[in-house]
């Protein structure tokens, strides 16, 4: 059976190649969506569900505007790229053409609730005094002009519903219709909004690519026809896109990058094809199983996972480098099962170590950071039990050449450190190094704003923020979630919310869209209402109307004021008019309604906590400064984290090593972590949760050199160069790492740069303060 199970492994590593290499050809596996990087922040549940049911409605949408000095190019520009889009496969909805403002449908939508509808000005003035009946009437009917939207004196005698109307935050935007169209001016420019749905999800890879071929060609031919157009787009596809592409570039890259240098540094050591091929074998088998268990858990690979992964090459190849070093080192006494057996406990504790570094990561509740850590778990034990079931079955031939000769500088190295690094030299280097640190340290200032973890291309940017200042639209990203127990208490609480807002208009928004201010609340109608009995009864009110020669079917409606209905929410949605507003209004359990309160013209200087403050049901949801929160708050439990796992680190050290041993082996990592702690402070960068975890990895993985040195002690310099080449190649990928255009991944590749340099670097400390093990002990 013993001999059968390489043969299996590779059956159940072909198996899942197969499936994840069928994912991937059915396409979809790939996740671009950045806002899945991000954990639940929001203390209130329904507040993360109000974030998605925005970024849903928002973020499947493409505003695209066409500008030109002469306003008829703008509009026929506009109308052929239209044409063009629509017969486009890869959009759903073009819209340019919008419907005249239908102020029919407007009464039709108020009129039978207007007298439950006052202005907080009508409803302060028939409050203080009685109005007089006759001059007011008479006022409204031989007023020449009327503004806003214009009511029948018959149906509205007051103007009521008139004025109320005039105020509904109907219009948010600096848009204007024209010939049919919406346009925008500045600097004598002309705009004319398209706005486009993909016909599937925009951060669909399938999606991206057929909406950006399809805007690209449409641009070509507008273009050739109307040469002094420009064309602005925005929309959460295009930043999608660009980061799939960014994502594809890099793993090119740091994947490309990281298999080349490993392979050369193969052949300089082992100078034989077979180590690049069978350690190639182990790291792919890694790449596979991280695949795989990713996928089966999640249902889809992030795109910073899998740029990540690639720089795994560099690590998972350490095993196999060991295995191969002590091949060399051996020669022609090499027996096959005997040098697996002399290396297989280091190998286990190497193990051991980096899952311990890479467990850290799963304290996070980052999606991203537990998908890393699973793929990283996955691969590194699949990588190691590829070494350990096939490399002794496939390298069992003697080598044939002298090891000693193909490691003559590291030998030189070796026999340096250990001819002057005596016990008290190395406390004094010690020393000397925490010392150095020391002004690094002082230096050190954390930064948990989540705005320097996300980078986008600054042309996406600066059109975005064209696009917005055109059309006179803010970024979604603070607002307010006001809940109720039922439709009617979510008005009552968000209308006192309103109120108090208005007083803040100018001083930071410009504006707000509030479903309060299109329904009011039932039991404001039902007071405005009975204050209009109160001050304006029928009494007092049909006799002047009759004089005046109202109609009788307007004094029949002021008659019939004890049967005045009111609007309710439920009703309201199902008119046309609510259709833009929907994605405001929310259904929460136990028959419960959340309402969403959008801002306009917000530049973040006011306080929307002291607006909420005291408010019952009222949230301010406000999801950048809820993650900068998050961060923060594990970035300081971090600090109590990498002692705790330093601890743990020294347990399993202790399993093997003993106490002087285990200590010997993690002074050298210690030092390192010391030493890349003082880099951040002396170069200036912020220190982020995503740093922290860079130094969780330093510690698992920086601390196999020692371990691998202190297994092979001073018997031979091989494996002590087959250390440097572990530590070369994790260098290479981690080092590639650091060139991520992800700020979170160069952060990691950052940290694990300065830690893995100086833990090998500082690893024949192990040699001066522990005792090397013989051969096989």
């Amino acid at each position: 059976m013993r001999r059968w199970l390489p043969w299996w492994w590779l059956a159940l590593a072909g198996l899942c190649g197969a499936w994840v290499l069928s994912a991937f050809l059915r396409g979809g596996v790939l996740e671009t969506d950045l806002l899945r990087l991000l954990p639940a922040t929001e203390q209130n549940s329904h507040a993360e569900q109000a974030v998605n049911a925005l970024y849903g409605q928002l973020g499947n949408r493409i505003l695209l505007l066409a500008g030109a000095k002469d306003a008829p190019q703008a509009h026929a520009a506009a109308h052929q790229l239209a044409s063009a889009l629509r017969h486009s496969p890869a959009f759903r909805r073009v819209v340019l053409e919008v419907p005249t403002f239908n102020a029919q449908q407007l009464l039709d939508t108020y009129l039978p609730y207007a007298p439950g509808l006052l202005t907080a000005i009508d409803r302060q003035q028939l409050q203080q005094a009685t109005p007089d009946i006759q001059h007011q009437l008479l006022r409204r009917l031989g007023a020449p002009f009327q503004d806003g939207i214009p009511t029948p004196p018959a149906l509205d005698p007051f103007g009521y519903l008139q004025r109320w109307l005039g105020q509904l935050p109907l219009a948010q935007t600096r848009l204007q219709q024209e010939q049919g169209v919406l346009v925008a001016r500045q600097s004598g420019q002309t705009y004319v909004l398209l706005v486009l749905e993909p016909q599937g999800a925009a951060f669909d890879a399938a999606t991206q690519r057929a909406v950006i071929t399809g805007l690209q060609q449409a641009e070509r031919e507008v273009k050739a026809q109307h040469p002094g157009v420009q064309l602005l787009r925005t929309g959460a596809l295009f930043y999608a896109s660009s980061a799939r592409e960014q994502a594809s570039h890099e793993v090119d890259l740091i994947g490309g990058g990281s298999l080349l240098g490993v392979l050369l540094l193969l052949w300089l050591l082992f100078r034989s094809i077979k180590p690049l091929l069978l350690g190639m074998l182990t790291v792919g088998i890694g790449m596979v199983f991280s695949c795989a268990a990713v996928l089966l858990v999640y249902g889809k690979i992030h795109l910073i996972t899998l740029v990540f992964g690639v720089s795994l090459i560099g690590e998972a190849i350490d095993y196999a480098i060991q295995y191969f070093a002590a091949h060399l080192e051996a020669g022609s006494r090499w027996e096959a099962r005997q040098g697996m057996r002399r290396v297989l406990p280091g190998l286990l504790v190497a193990l051991c170590t980096s899952l311990l570094g890479y467990g850290a990561l799963t304290l996070t509740p980052f999606p991203a950071i537990s998908q890393i850590a699973l793929f990283a778990f996955a691969g590194l034990v699949a990588a190691w039990l590829s070494v350990v079931l096939l490399l002794p079955r496939w390298v069992q031939k003697p080598g044939q050449h002298d090891g000693l000769r193909r490691v003559r500088w590291p030998a030189a190295v070796l026999h340096w450190w250990l001819a002057r690094m005596t016990l008290g030299r190395g406390v004094l280097l010690v020393a000397a190094l925490l010392l150095a640190c020391l002004p690094g340290w002082l230096r050190l200032q954390g930064n948990d704003d989540i705005h320097l973890l996300v980078s986008h291309p600054a042309q996406l940017v600066a059109e975005e923020r064209q696009v917005r200042q055109l059309v006179g639209i803010s970024e979604a990203s603070r607002f307010f979630l006001t809940e109720g127990a039922d439709a009617e208490q979510a008005l009552q609480r968000e209308a006192v919310l309103v109120s108090r807002l208005r007083a803040h208009l100018g001083q930071g928004v410009s504006g707000f869209t509030a479903v309060s201010d299109l329904v009011p609340p039932v039991a404001q109608q039902r007071g405005d209402q009975a204050l209009l009995r109160q001050r304006l009864p029928a009494s007092a009110v049909l006799p002047v109307m009759q004089a005046l020669g109202f109609p009788d079917e307007a004094m029949n409606r002021w008659q019939s004021r004890s049967t005045w209905p009111v609007l309710t929410l439920d009703h309201w949605m199902q008119q046309p008019l609510a259709g833009v507003y929907r994605h405001q209004v929310m259904s929460l359990p136990g028959g419960q309604k959340g309402l969403i309160l959008i801002l306009q013209g917000d530049d973040g200087r006011l306080d929307l906590d002291a607006a909420a403050r005291g408010l019952p049901g009222v949230t301010v949801v406000n999801k950048a400064r809820s993650v900068s929160r998050m961060f923060q708050q594990y970035r300081q439990l971090g600090y109590y984290w990498l002692p705790g796992a330093m601890g743990m680190v020294l347990l399993v050290l202790l399993v093997r090593y003993r106490l002087r041993n285990a200590c010997a082996i993690m002074l050298p990592n210690l030092v390192a972590l010391a030493v890349s702690l003082s880099a951040y402070g002396l170069t200036g960068q912020p220190f982020t949760l995503f740093s922290l975890m860079g130094l969780m990895l330093v510690l698992g993985v920086g601390v196999n050199y020692a371990i691998f040195l202190l297994e092979a002690g001073v018997r031979n310099p091989v494996p002590f160069a087959g250390v440097l080449l572990s530590a070369a190649t994790t260098v290479l990928s981690f080092g590639l790492l650091s060139l991520s255009s992800m700020p979170a991944l160069n952060q990691f590749g950052t940290v694990l740069l300065f830690g893995i340099i100086c833990s090998v670097l500082l690893a024949p400390l192990s040699l001066t303060f522990g005792r090397a093990r013989c051969a096989g002990a």
